[in-house]
């Protein structure tokens, strides 16, 4: 009778997801049947196993958490790890927190066939955690909203380059500063969203280079006490420090320092990797663009300026691997185009550590099927000590606890 119910219901999902939802069929159908073959499966086992061996309730309950732990990670919620500072001082190393997956409309897996609870690869002997025996479509259920600037999100990162499935690529995490429509500019490090410069929060951080005297030391109970953790130092006198405007001033006030000056990257000083690489666009850090973030249905007219900007997005993201540029014109195949008009909407990351941030200035647009979700509140947080260590192959971080973030708990993310 649970059975019969159950596949009723699944079955009235299915409808809301062809009619109301206008979900693939072919994938909408294949995502069901596999769900409800695991389901029946799971109810066989339980009527046959658990009356033969006394060890059968035990299982049963290890198996219905994990396909319940299953779905809540894939379709709700899943806990995310911030593993480098380039979202400092917003979200720190060490937090954990909650990826809300439907606030932008759950992103039905891709490839199904995976191990629970990993993502990628195998804990202890990593090998791959997934097959692509069988792959999905992208398709993205209705949400309670959409990006907005200014939003913390999850994603996985596009310019990956180990020929993963989409939904298995690393995850990161960083603000959207410019959504699907925008015009992008950044005039001395500042954001500019269509001509309108942003309001700069004070947890923003930058790069300073701060002189100081050789009377004594910052030593490390100054820079815990004022949240300092990214600091490089080739001399006793100048050192450069990522500052906010809330530890900024106590650096400035510090008996021990003549002066703390702003580093800015000037116009034209490309690292040599900043999207897009080429001699047309010599952007950098802080001088950027100006820069349209593709939108869905809006047909642009392709010239050789535009071509570095929107080629990878055209070829790899969607899928027409033979479109090319020869003699100055453009072509889809052997079929010359002039336009392009795109098929998905891209957003633009950045982190909040502006200077020491690996970000979309350096790989480019996010597509909307790479997001995962938006960061929702921080869980908990453990607090590391970090010692830089010279060895043979070079410098290397050793991390020790150093105890548990207890106001950041629980913790609303803006």
């Amino acid at each position: 009778m649970v059975l019969i119910v159950w596949t009723v219901l699944n079955l009235l999902i299915l409808g809301i997801l062809l009619f109301a939802a206008h979900a693939p069929v072919v994938g909408s159908i294949i995502f069901f049947l596999i769900w409800e073959l695991a389901v029946w499966f799971y109810y066989v086992y339980r009527y046959n196993f658990r009356h033969m061996h006394r060890i059968g309730e035990w299982v049963d309950a290890i198996m219905f958490a994990v396909i319940a732990a299953t779905v809540i990670r894939s379709m709700f919620i899943e806990l995310y790890q911030i593993p480098t500072s380039s979202m400092e001082k917003s979200l720190l190393v060490g937090d954990f927190l909650f990826v809300n997956k439907m606030s932008y409309g759950t992103r039905l897996t891709m490839t199904p066939l995976s191990f629970p609870f990993a993502h990628h690869t195998m804990p202890w002997i990593d090998t791959k955690a997934y097959s692509e025996a069988i792959k999905f479509p992208y398709y993205r259920l209705p949400g309670f909203g959409k990006i907005k600037n200014g939003d913390v999100v999850v994603f996985n990162w596009p310019d990956e380059r180990l020929d993963r499935p989409v939904d298995k690529k690393e995850n990161y995490i960083k603000r959207c500063v410019a959504i699907p429509g925008d015009t992008l500019t950044v005039e001395r490090g500042v954001i500019h969203i269509n001509g309108v410069a942003e309001n700069v929060p004070p947890m923003r951080q930058f790069s300073y280079t701060v002189r100081k005297n050789t009377t004594g030391q910052l030593g490390s109970k100054f820079m815990k006490e004022q949240d300092i953790t990214d600091v490089e130092t080739d001399n006793e006198t100048i050192w450069i420090m990522q500052l906010n405007d809330k530890n900024r001033p106590f650096v400035q006030n510090n008996s021990l320092v003549n002066s703390v000056d702003t580093i800015i990257h000037p116009r034209g000083q490309n690292d040599g990797n900043l999207f897009p690489i080429s001699r047309q666009h010599s952007w950098s850090r802080d001088y950027y663009g100006p820069l349209y973030i593709p939108k869905k249905g809006v047909t642009v007219t392709l010239t050789e300026q535009n071509y570095p900007i929107y080629e990878r997005l055209i070829k790899e993201y969607e899928n027409h691997e033979d479109f090319s540029t020869r003699g100055g014109k453009f072509y889809m195949g052997s079929e010359e185009v002039t336009t392009y008009t795109f098929e998905m909407d891209y957003y633009f990351m950045m982190g909040d550590n502006r200077h020491y941030s690996y970000d979309s200035r350096f790989w480019g647009f996010v597509p909307e099927n790479h997001v995962v979700g938006r960061a929702w509140f921080v869980l908990w947080s453990i607090r590391h000590n970090v010692e830089k260590i010279q060895t043979p192959e070079g410098v290397v971080e050793s991390r020790s606890f150093d105890g548990i973030r207890w106001k950041r708990c629980f913790m609303g993310i803006k």
